[in-house]
């Protein structure tokens, strides 16, 4: 018989933990066959569980004495808190005990504290969190970099826009995806020194990639469903993500203000509540971290127990489809391992094992 997967749970780091951690812990125990790992400090997770009506869902709690709180800087708390929640969660990953990572916590801590205790896929330089927008033909576009860096250099994004690709093909399913480079203009002359060198570099390797590349998009396309991949750097990437969040709950604040009560808005309310669901976070649960060497998912600070559940879930299948290998093995990736990257994208991680 096939041993339960276990995933682990910084239970720590939401803006509400452990509560939503917890409750969203038991939801993945119960519907997704799965073990959760519970990493914090032991007296305020028994707690919570108890309110939480924990009998018998397969739990376990992994002991930390620390937290990594939101407003901390990444690189002290990676070296200072050695047994933080965030730290001992990861290190269940790395040892083995756990097949998938998952915080809600401090997003600049968890991609550093991965990228320097787990490592990063041989070819690649640095991580990039990636999530799946709607989009009007139904399809979605991935974005990637939404956070993990806010300053990037062309090789980056280039190393971006191939796992952005990988992660279409082999994950959502298209086959040989379009590509496109985030920008304030279609033209190559078009935007800043970072868009203008990327689109270049890019196009010099666009005969030698499996995707296409489309050049560059604009802010109108990014939910028309012109393109697969849409690539851009971290700071960018996470505006967008947030705006779209923002203007989602506006538009339907601002209706529910100017028709009230009145029986004709109902439709228009509720349409507009469909729509404002696909932006919602607790569905998609948390992006995953494209680019490490184990499955590691980062999720909303204001995480519901619904959303840490799908976060879990997301853990699971990228573990199920064998995510990174799949980046790994992807033939531009390999690549990668012979080939020089300008501007300080350069993989320094020996093996996959």
């Amino acid at each position: 018989m096939t041993s339960m997967l276990q995933i682990a749970l910084d239970a720590m780091g939401g803006d509400s933990a452990p509560v939503p951690e917890v409750e969203g812990a038991l939801m993945a125990a119960r519907d997704l066959g799965v073990k959760v790992l519970l990493a914090g400090r032991p007296e305020r997770l028994q707690v919570a569980l108890q309110e939480a009506g924990w009998t018998t869902e397969p739990i376990e709690i992994l002991p930390a004495s620390e937290v990594v709180a939101m407003d901390e800087t990444a690189t002290r708390a990676v070296r200072t808190k050695r047994d933080s929640s965030l730290r001992v969660g990861l290190e269940a990953l790395k040892q083995g005990r756990a097949v998938g990572f998952v915080s809600a916590g401090n997003t600049g801590a968890v991609v550093a504290a991965a990228t320097l205790w787990l490592g990063t896929i041989p070819g690649i330089a640095r991580p990039a969190l990636a999530t799946v927008l709607p989009t009007l033909n139904g399809r979605g576009t991935l974005l990637l970099d939404i956070g993990a860096n806010a300053d990037c250099k062309p090789a980056m994004l280039d190393q971006f826009a191939v796992m952005g690709a990988t992660y279409a093909e082999r994950i959502l399913g298209v086959a040989r995806p379009q590509v496109g480079l985030l920008s304030i203009g279609e033209e190559s002359v078009k935007g800043n020194e970072l868009t203008r060198e990327t689109h270049a570099l890019l196009r010099q390797h666009a005969a030698h990639r499996p995707f296409d590349f489309v050049g560059n998009v604009e802010g109108k396309d990014v939910y028309a469903g012109v393109v697969d991949v849409i690539v851009c750097d971290g700071f960018t990437g996470n505006v967008v993500l947030k705006v779209s969040e923002g203007l989602a709950t506006t538009l339907l604040t601002l209706l529910q203000q100017a028709f009230g009560s009145a029986a004709g808005a109902r439709d228009a309310l509720s349409g507009l509540q469909q729509v404002r669901a696909r932006f919602d976070y607790a569905e998609y649960g948390g992006a995953p971290l494209l680019g490490i060497r184990q499955p590691v998912i980062i999720g909303h600070g204001r995480s519901t127990p619904q959303a840490i559940c799908n976060a879990i879930r997301v853990a699971r299948d990228a573990h199920l489809r064998h995510l990174n290998h799949q980046i790994a093995a992807d033939p531009a990736v390999v690549a990668m391992l012979q080939t020089p990257h300008r501007n300080g994208a350069t993989a320094s991680i020996p093996s996959l094992a």
